[in-house]
């Protein structure tokens, strides 16, 4: 069984910033794209970056030069970066990924993490 876990959600001010984590937890698995998706209330949720198991990003515009994604792939973890962050990045950010688990590639999602930023 393979569980995503993200971390790192907070209140913050508008201008700060924040990293949120998604760790894999499980045995024998390969992680292929992970994504990182935001939802707000009354909003669908939306892709925000995306990195590839080579290391290929991409973002969605709202966030370009303000957040990053990395991943480590020894600790089975994928980060994302926030700055400058505005009142309208507000959401609940999920983890999202494609895992090779048992012969089966499968996508997983996250319980989510709760980022508020403050005017």
């Amino acid at each position: 069984q393979v569980q995503l876990v993200e971390s790192g959600g907070a209140l913050v001010q508008a201008g700060g910033s924040l990293r949120l984590s998604c760790a894999a937890s499980g045995s024998t698995f390969t992680i292929n794209t992970v994504g990182w998706y935001r939802q707000a209330p009354g909003n669908q949720r939306e892709l925000v970056a995306r990195i590839t198991s080579g290391g290929s990003t991409n973002y969605a515009d709202s966030v370009k030069g303000r957040f990053t994604i990395s991943r480590d792939n020894a600790k089975n973890t994928v980060y994302l970066g926030m700055n400058s962050l505005k009142p309208e990045d507000t959401a609940t950010y999920y983890c999202n990924a494609d895992i090779l688990y048992g012969g089966w590639l499968r996508t997983y999602w996250g319980q989510g993490t709760q980022v508020t930023v403050s005017s």
